[in-house]
């Protein structure tokens, strides 16, 4: 499916243009501007998957977040904008094949993080009532209470509940259970495939992150069938080779002058893998 068919970055002329427009002279950086233009990066024409590889300070993360501006997209965490961003996304183009969907997104590693942050501080929070809760059980449990008015009544259940159940089934009455805590890693694929819905548009920014080799495999099987089977259309930004290898992904090397498209194995974080695997082939015998 194609939602996205076209993104034009501004070209270095229409990148000086407005720079000498504005005459300001106070700034250190004029981010985004001045960097696609360094590697002659403007044009990208999309594929149900097209992928944005490069090394750091490339424009991959900055590339996205553009696009996801520009064409509107629901995002969780706050992206920290320049004071010429909203200049440069009105210089940039965006074309569609079909009306994007409402619930298409960007999700960035700092979405995951949070989203982990969050599981655990809730957690926390449930443990220190837990631990209230048992000293609460044991109180009533043995306490000679007596009810003396109608304002005791309140307690008067708290000491009967407390008779009338175990400890631990008195406080799983009392507190929510544990959101369960996975690991990063789980964690991390809870959240993809929790925000990933059929027919929508989505841009990931390096999904490896906090990822297992196994569960790269695994969301990339994801994404391959939510492309195919679901009406999604997916943007990556990633150094994984096991996204690189996605069936019939279009791969961008940001890492070329200029930009070109490449063959996964072609590229040099695959091909660093491969050397190093084909040094220690026999270790696997």
């Amino acid at each position: 499916m194609l939602y996205l068919s076209r993104f034009r970055f501004p070209d270095g002329d229409r990148e000086f243009d407005f720079l000498m427009s504005i005459k300001r002279k106070c700034y250190n950086t004029y981010y985004p501007f001045q960097i696609f233009p360094k590697h002659r990066f403007e044009q990208i024409d999309f594929e149900p998957i097209t992928i944005l590889y490069g090394g750091n300070g490339t424009g991959k993360s900055t590339a996205l977040n553009v696009i996801a501006e520009k064409a509107g997209l629901l995002r969780d965490s706050i992206y920290n904008k320049s004071n010429f961003y909203e200049d440069y996304v009105a210089l940039c183009e965006l074309e569609t094949e079909l009306p994007i969907p409402a619930g298409s997104r960007i999700i960035t590693s700092d979405d995951v993080f949070d989203y982990m942050l969050s599981i655990r501080n809730l957690n926390e929070g449930i443990d220190v009532k837990r631990e209230a809760l048992f000293d609460e059980y044991l109180d009533h449990k043995y306490s000679s209470f007596r009810m003396t008015s109608i304002a005791d009544y309140e307690q008067l259940k708290k000491v009967n509940k407390s008779r009338s159940k175990t400890q631990s089934g008195y406080v799983c009455s009392e507190v929510m259970g544990n959101v369960r805590e996975y690991s990063n890693g789980e964690s991390a694929f809870h959240y993809f495939t929790e925000k990933m819905e059929e027919t929508a548009l989505y841009l990931l920014d390096e999904p490896e992150n906090s990822l297992s080799p196994k569960r790269q495999l695994e969301l990339v099987e994801y994404i391959g069938n939510a492309a195919r089977f679901f009406g999604c259309q997916f943007v990556i930004s990633t150094h994984s080779p096991f996204f690189l290898a996605i069936k019939g992904a279009k791969i961008y090397n940001m890492d070329e002058d200029p930009v070109d498209l490449a063959r996964w194995t072609e590229l040099e974080n695959v091909q660093t893998y491969y050397y190093f695997f084909k040094q220690h082939e026999k270790e696997f015998e």
